[in-house]
């Protein structure tokens, strides 16, 4: 991950707001603890705008840099009844640019490949 410190530093923030929200010690004591693991001085990432939802993922691979956008929904399913879906959250994470479509087109597409050749699945890199 290229930009370890920036990620780390979003789900702190997204556990600060979450126990603002609803006050948890162990969410607390989960926060303390990840803080220790994370540098301190980061600068956000270019294009960065503080309020926005979306992030810029990048990782190192072996054709160069994928960088993949974050979306998350503004909030969690506020009309769930059952617990486990009200804590649900997801993120969906899609190709920033046309270099790293491409590398995940190719996967799909040699994936495709092997499966029609009766091959097995290629392991995850």
């Amino acid at each position: 991950m290229a930009n370890f410190a920036e990620w780390a530093r979003h789900i702190l923030e997204r556990l600060h707001q979450a126990a603002l929200r609803d006050p948890d010690d162990r969410l607390a004591a989960l926060h303390a603890e990840l803080e220790r693991y994370v540098p301190q001085d980061v600068a956000p990432d270019e294009g960065h705008l503080g309020f926005a939802v979306t992030l810029l993922l990048r990782l190192r691979h072996g054709t160069g840099e994928l960088r993949l956008m974050a979306r998350s929904p503004p909030s969690p399913f506020a009309t769930a009844v059952d617990v486990t879906v009200a804590e649900l959250k997801l993120e969906a994470f899609l190709p920033a640019d046309e270099e790293t479509a491409a590398v995940f087109a190719s996967a799909v597409n040699a994936e495709r490949t092997a499966r029609s050749c009766g091959l097995p699945p290629a392991p995850a890199r």
